[in-house]
């Protein structure tokens, strides 16, 4: 067997492409977190997850994900689904059809409308907003629902372009937050 002498500038190009390759990989899938790290860090100034609080009725309401953010309290629901979502403001259930099942789960929206009247039962005076979140692989053919949206569109919706407006109207809410959490630590007695 006879050897290939290649170029240096080859071997060197080589080298260089592999460097970007794994430079690219390493910031897609480990420095900053996951998509979705990255943007509940972009949009919430502070968060809370598994949120025990009292339900605008009587009893007790968990909420998943709080967060604090300039534009007030966000209450997130998150759904990582694969595949097409057929889903309606009116519709019980919704579908999502991949390419190698179907499966259905309650609307999501009514729990979410409870959660948003529990969490502003607590705090009156400040504006509460919930989203149900399609992670990437969801795919809404017919129409997406109210209140559902995706990384892109939440960053979109509740991100703060300028920082320092931001930490005034973070400051303004922060007596509010620490209501929400006093009322889950009343609840964890």
């Amino acid at each position: 067997m006879t050897g290939v002498d290649y170029p240096i500038w080859v071997l060197v190009l080589a080298a260089v492409a592999v460097v970007v390759v794994a430079w690219l990989l390493y910031r897609r899938f480990f420095a900053g977190g996951t998509p979705l790290e990255r943007a509940l860090s972009e949009i919430s100034y502070e968060r809370i997850e598994a949120l025990v609080i009292p339900s605008a009725d009587e009893g007790e309401i968990q909420v998943d994900q709080l967060l604090l953010t300039s534009q007030g309290l966000l209450i997130l629901e998150i759904k990582d689904v694969q595949g097409t979502v057929f889903g309606s403001d009116k519709m019980s259930d919704w579908a999502v059809i991949s390419e190698d099942r179907r499966f259905t789960f309650s609307n999501p929206q009514p729990a979410l409308y409870d959660r948003i009247a529990a969490v502003r039962q607590i705090v009156r005076q400040v504006p509460v907003e919930g989203r149900v979140l399609f992670l990437d692989g969801a795919d809404f053919t017919k129409g997406v629902p109210s209140l559902v949206c995706s990384l892109e569109n939440l960053v979109a919706e509740f991100g703060e372009p300028n920082k320092n407006a931001a930490k005034f109207k973070i400051e303004a809410f922060k007596p509010h937050w620490e209501l929400i959490r006093r009322a889950a630590a009343q609840k964890t007695v």
